[in-house]
């Protein structure tokens, strides 16, 4: 392959994006930095994926369009400190060949290192041993390859099997991955990105999903990487993210000036910018000061802290991860987004994909309206959205709407599959009737499915009902009662998805396991090979299986 053009790069994009997206879970389960700051592989695959959905909105035969497509979705949808740095990674890939339609092997190989250029400037103190250090030595043996080498898919095998070299030396750079036996995980991640880009450059199938875990990783003679330092060591203690959009009034924005500002007020400092907007992640013992730094720019349409020493201090004493007002992101946010669901897995979801406040609820126990004007007040927006996930609670949204003296709107989705759709297509930029009008769009075009349990003997819509059967619903008709499980869910499956069905979205819960999801998902697989599959551990009661068909 001599050249490259922009169609080409938006499939090999999807590609690594599903690679990653497959293999999310197990590159969690690499994130044992002495300081708890997210889940690499989750910020990594809700970056790239946002990214992804860009580039196949607005894929190109040009293939500068096409990687700007994708520069803008991973910096609007960049999450931590792997997510930002893998945003800057392809902007400046982007920057790199805005102009050209196509590009030979040398202008690609050219492109990973602008890349890299680009990634490292906006850490003010790079570490090696990371995700920089692979990008980097990657990037360095395309390059270096392209001085003789002219076929693409040449290029992107060396980008692959140096990043996999240089992924197995990251321990030596970094004592605590020797230490607890690991390589690095934003290395990793982005390693699964290129394994997925050869393989659609050469038009082959995705290596196979990783499927090990932390315990299987790990000798048993090794200890947790938190358990390296005392909670009392953590020098900064507030992971602290704000999004400025800049405004003309406001002072004039200069990049490396708001960096240098920044530098001093804590460590793991990561800026990023373009024409619109400024991404900060730092870590602060004055996030108050981050905040008041950046609104000198511009308004904040995104703020997110983490006080890293009480999840440091609940790694170390092995307390369950338990929801609190800290976890349900109870920030202060121009502009919100507040949503109801049941189930620790299922929140954690809605919080990652953008939801600000998460109220605990849904099928028996009903939010009142009270409940959801005190969860607004409590985010204090200026401007609310307010997703019920339940048709039993629209009302009480309405209701709620009508008692708030800010400006608010019900986006009335009746499940857990619409919410998710629905805050995917939330846009800060825009009005809440525009929002809610492109929110009640973007569900419009998903299908749910339910397992739950019989608690009578019934007859509904001529189907037979027994107690304790499992009932199969599909868009809230029952169409199937059984005492098998597996047998229900099938059903549900195979009565919503069509050759249309892109994403299958397996929601397992309390009374499932990990097994029976990923069963389902073979089946999936097996009957409908064109349909992406993704598992959550919702850890919702109830409902064993929820399934989003997309």
């Amino acid at each position: 392959m001599k050249s490259l053009d922009g169609i080409k790069f938006a499939e090999m994009v999807q590609m690594g994006a599903h690679h990653l997206s497959q293999n999310a879970n197990f590159v969690d389960s690499l994130n044992v930095f002495p300081v708890p700051d997210g889940d690499t592989g989750t910020n990594m695959n809700l970056s790239m994926t946002s990214g992804a959905k860009e580039t196949e909105s607005n894929k190109d035969q040009h293939i500068g369009k096409t990687a700007q497509s994708l520069s803008k979705g991973l910096l609007m949808g960049a999450r931590g400190n792997s997510g930002v740095i893998l945003s800057q990674l392809f902007r400046g890939f982007g920057k790199s060949i805005e102009k050209e339609h196509e590009v030979d092997a040398q202008q690609f190989a050219s492109a990973f290192q602008a890349g890299v250029d680009t990634a490292y400037k906006a850490v003010m103190k790079p570490v090696e041993g990371t995700i920089l250090t692979v990008a980097r030595e990657a990037a360095a043996k395309a390059v270096q390859v392209a001085e003789a080498e002219q076929d693409i898919i040449k290029i992107m095998e060396a980008v692959v099997e140096e990043g996999q070299q240089s992924l197995n030396r990251t321990p030596d750079l970094l004592p605590v991955l020797k230490e607890v036996g690991v390589v690095d995980s934003g290395g990793q991640g982005l390693l699964f990105i290129y394994e997925g880009f050869l393989a659609a450059l050469k038009g082959e199938a995705l290596p196979a999903k990783n499927d090990a875990s932390l315990d299987d990783l790990i000798n048993a003679e090794h200890h947790r990487a938190q358990d390296f330092m005392s909670t009392e060591e953590i020098e900064f203690g507030y992971c602290t993210e704000i999004m400025v959009r800049l405004e003309a009034d406001k002072e004039p924005f200069d990049e490396g000036k708001f960096r240098e500002e920044l530098n001093v007020m804590g460590d793991s400092l990561l800026v990023v910018s373009d024409d619109e907007i400024a991404k900060v992640h730092i870590h602060s013992e004055t996030p108050g000061a981050v905040l008041a730094a950046g609104q000198k720019y511009g308004s904040l349409i995104k703020i997110k802290v983490d006080n890293m020493r009480e999840q440091h201090s609940a790694i170390v004493n092995d307390q369950p991860k338990t929801e609190s007002k800290a976890t349900k992101s109870v920030e202060k946010h121009p502009y919100a987004v507040v949503t109801i669901a049941m189930g620790e897995g299922i929140s954690n979801l809605l919080r990652s994909i953008g939801a600000s406040y998460v109220i605990e609820g849904g099928q028996t126990m009903n939010p009142s309206t009270e409940d959801i004007v005190k969860a607004v007040k409590e985010v204090g927006a200026e401007r609310v959205l307010i997703l019920p996930n339940n048709k039993n609670i629209v009302m009480a949204a309405e209701q709620a709407v009508e008692l708030l003296e800010i400006e608010a709107a019900v986006v009335p989705t009746k499940t857990i599959p619409q919410g998710m759709a629905a805050i995917l297509a939330f846009n800060p930029e825009t009005s809440v009737e525009e929002n809610k009008e492109n929110m009640m769009d973007a569900y419009a075009h998903v299908k749910t499915g339910q397992v739950t349990y019989a608690v009578r003997d019934t007859s509904i819509d001529g189907v037979e009902i027994r107690k304790d059967d499992y009932m199969a619903l599909a868009e809230g008709k029952i169409i199937l009662s059984t005492p098998n499980k597996m047998d229900a869910v099938q059903k549900v499956l195979t009565e919503l998805v069509d050759e249309d069905s892109e994403i299958i979205t397996i929601l397992y819960g309390e009374d499932a396991t990990v097994d029976e999801a990923n069963t389902l998902a073979e089946f999936i697989e097996e009957n409908y090979p064109d349909a992406e599959v993704e598992i959550v551990d919702g850890k919702q009661s109830l409902y064993p299986f929820i399934l989003s068909v997309e």
